[in-house]
């Protein structure tokens, strides 16, 4: 698709006039003049590109459209941080008096209706703020990639003595209009709309809560999915709609704070030089288990650092072992040579520290020592991303992770000769020393991998009495992210750095080669005919097993799994109006010859209704096959149609097959006269052999040939 189409498709309609004018800079190229290709300046009517239509273009492409894009981009910006901070100031107002009211009156009242009335517009402004967030995401991207194509435009066609792409290049490095960071302002908005979700109706949400946690268990169910790019921004706003963002900060206890920023994560990931945790993950061994460090921010800042190891049951479930250990003892630990000696002593000396706890910390130490020794494990890769998690707090029944500016190095130490980590280290010390951030430029190009996509990652606490919320439900099927089952980025990172190293690889792997983005209406449909194919299947079973609950599934009005379902519904009452009348005089006269074959006899044959001699089964056996629409049912039989027509490729297939035959025949044959030459007097065995190959030709030769004499005889 030419770039002119996309960009029209692109444009939000109040906004149209500050788009770049794509069409006039493609006049003032001339593009409609085909130039000659061995003289770029000179077009085909002879007018030579000047210096003033040089000056001309450019000054258009950067003095005018850069400049009026940026400026929008700026002022609606600011606008939608001053239309935020007016939200802010009606909520605060509004927590002052509702806070003043409830004292005076009952405290367990929400809000009266002239509060409710606020909070109602200040909910609605909030999702016009949201949403004019995301186009004005998508605005910067579409016009940013105009001004790169209008560049590479002019260069191709006019750069002989001209390029403005180096130019270009520096003026949108001084403009912040494609690089502006939308976080602070979502982490504001997130604030916001956990505040209205929690006082609107207060005790009616808490209330759901509290029932919500007594079912809940202690287990979570993941699901993981990787988010396009331009997706991401989306994505988050979507979210914070219902989650509020929860920001890390080892300084505070705050849970929001604008200048906060995403941590960043880095994980260092445990192997042996054959790779033996890899290759069983892949291969999904039973117990199945990995060995990290992870730590939060950059390790100069001295972050606590936390060993963890995590089994996989076969089960699916999974067990981890976790505790925190300092820089300076990584090392001996890893080597065996400490113990965790002065942890277990602080420990001990702790009040209040039961014994239990003491002595599964120190089988713990013991456990993955024991495990680092066996194994022969060491640092092998780190993954390094930044992390946006949303939860309400104090409710951890939905927890949410999305994880961007991913990359994966390698830590290991294979190649004695040129080791990307010291062998006495239990680091690359470059990375950490320097503070390296996403996208390390510094690390060479084989030590490093990527990661093309975000990852989202949806963590719902087990509860059998209660359905997963519909807003996750329409996000995990919505063409805003891509489903990835069992994504590890452990597996990941090593089947990308370490290829030559392993012979198994995921089977996500190829989809890194495709695109992941889909069209929203080619999503919906796909998914409303998934849920309807699903609701159709459950209903079979159900009515195969004797149950005669209804599907649940209701298709939207207009989709096409409704369309399908409106014509099928349609053509079944039809259809078994003609019929009942007919099934109700059977089923009478079936009733009074069918013998009663006892409990357990009839609950077999309800299992395999197409031998059973039931009333239900007769009756069932009895109705024509519903067809699909668009299918006739044929008026005679295939064998009473006359004389079947045979193509002639059918004709000579026999002929092919024959053929085939003789050639391996002749083969054997060559092969084994050429054994029997070439083996000496003395070696039976050849010979032997030789003659065997000879009769196995022979009979193959001669069965054939007696096959292709019995289709002759019978044709």
């Amino acid at each position: 698709m030419r770039f002119g189409k996309t960009l029209q498709d692109a444009i939000y309609e109040p906004w149209k006039p500050y788009y770049i004018d794509y069409k006039k800079l493609k006049r003032l190229l001339r593009e409609d003049q085909i130039s000659d290709s061995r003289h770029p300046s000179s077009s085909s009517s002879g007018q030579t590109w000047t210096e003033e239509d040089e000056g001309r273009f450019v000054d258009e492409l950067v003095n005018v459209q850069l400049e009026k894009v940026n400026t929008f981009h700026a002022d609606t910006y600011q606008s939608l941080r001053d239309r935020a901070t007016k939200c802010e100031a009606v909520l605060e107002k509004l927590n002052t008096q509702g806070d003043i009211e409830r004292d005076q009156e009952d405290p367990s009242q929400g809000l009266n209706k002239d509060e409710d009335d606020i909070s109602e517009n200040t909910l609605k402004e909030l999702d016009n703020i949201t949403k004019d967030t995301n186009e004005l995401e998508k605005y910067s991207r579409i016009n940013y990639t105009g001004f790169l194509k209008a560049a590479k435009k002019h260069d191709r066609r006019r750069g002989s003595n001209y390029k403005v792409r180096p130019l270009l290049q520096v003026r949108l490095a001084a403009l912040p209009f494609n690089s502006e960071d939308y976080s602070p302002l979502l982490y504001r908005m997130s604030a916001m709309y956990m505040y209205l979700r929690h006082q609107v109706q207060p005790h009616n949400g808490q209330a759901a809560v509290e029932s919500a946690l007594k079912g809940a268990g202690s287990k979570y169910k993941s699901y993981k999915f990787w988010v396009h790019p331009e997706n991401l921004l989306e994505v988050k706003t979507y979210i914070v709609r219902h989650l509020p963002v929860l920001v890390y900060n080892p300084q505070t206890s705050k849970i929001v704070e604008g200048g906060q920023h995403d941590p960043t994560i880095t994980s260092l990931y445990f192997d042996s030089p054959q790779f033996s945790l890899y290759n069983n993950k892949v291969s999904k061994v039973a117990e199945a288990s990995s060995l990290r460090l992870r730590w939060f921010g950059h390790l100069s800042d001295k972050p606590e650092i936390f060993i963890e190891k995590k089994t996989t049951q076969e089960s699916g479930a999974s067990d981890e072992v976790r505790f925190s250990i300092k820089e300076k003892y990584i090392q001996p630990f890893i080597s065996g040579s400490y113990k965790m000696e002065r942890q277990l002593e602080k420990l001990q000396n702790r009040q209040h520290t039961e014994p239990e706890d003491i002595q599964h910390m120190r089988e713990s130490v013991e456990m993955i020592q024991r495990f680092l020794s066996e194994k022969d494990l060491h640092p092998m890769l780190r993954a390094n991303y930044t992390r946006t998690a949303f939860q309400i707090p104090g409710d951890d029944r939905i927890r949410m992770s999305l994880d961007t500016d991913m990359a994966f190095i390698r830590e290991d130490a294979l190649d004695h000769d040129r080791p990307c980590r010291d062998p006495d280290d239990w680091h690359r010390t470059d990375i950490d020393r320097n503070k390296m951030e996403f996208p390390f430029p510094n690390i060479k190009q084989g030590e490093i991998s990527r990661f093309p996509y975000a990852l989202l990652e949806i963590k719902i606490k087990e509860n059998p009495n209660k359905r997963i919320n519909e807003w996750i439900t329409e996000l995990m099927s919505s063409h805003l992210v891509k489903e990835a089952p069992k994504f590890s980025r452990f597996v990941h990172g090593v089947a990308q750095l370490f290829e030559d190293n392993v012979n198994t690889f995921p089977f996500w792997l190829s989809d890194l080669e495709t695109d992941i983005r889909k069209d929203p209406e080619s999503a919906f449909q796909e998914e409303q005919e998934k849920k309807a194919k699903q609701a159709e299947d459950k209903q079979a079973v159900g009515s195969f097993l004797g149950s005669k609950s209804p599907s649940s599934f209701i298709p939207p009005v207009g989709s096409p799994a409704g369309k399908f379902a409106q014509q099928i519904s349609s053509q079944d009452r039809n259809h078994s109006t003609n019929e009942i009348e007919a099934d109700r005089r059977h089923s009478e006269a079936v009733e009074t010859d069918t013998p009663d074959y006892g409990t357990e006899s009839s609950a077999f044959r309800s299992l395999l209704p197409s031998f059973s001699g039931s009333k239900y089964a007769l009756t069932r056996r009895r109705k024509s096959l519903q067809l699909p629409p668009g299918v006739k049912e044929p008026g005679r039989l295939i064998k009473d149609s006359g004389p079947v027509r045979v193509e002639p490729k059918v004709w000579l297939a026999n002929q092919r097959t024959f053929v085939k035959w003789q050639h391996i025949c002749v083969l054997l044959a060559t092969l084994s006269l050429a054994l029997y030459n070439g083996a000496s007097e003395s070696n039976s065995i050849a010979r032997g052999l030789a003659v065997v190959y000879v009769l196995i030709a022979v009979f193959a030769g001669v069965g054939s040939l007696c096959l292709q004499m019995q289709c002759y005889l019978l044709t």
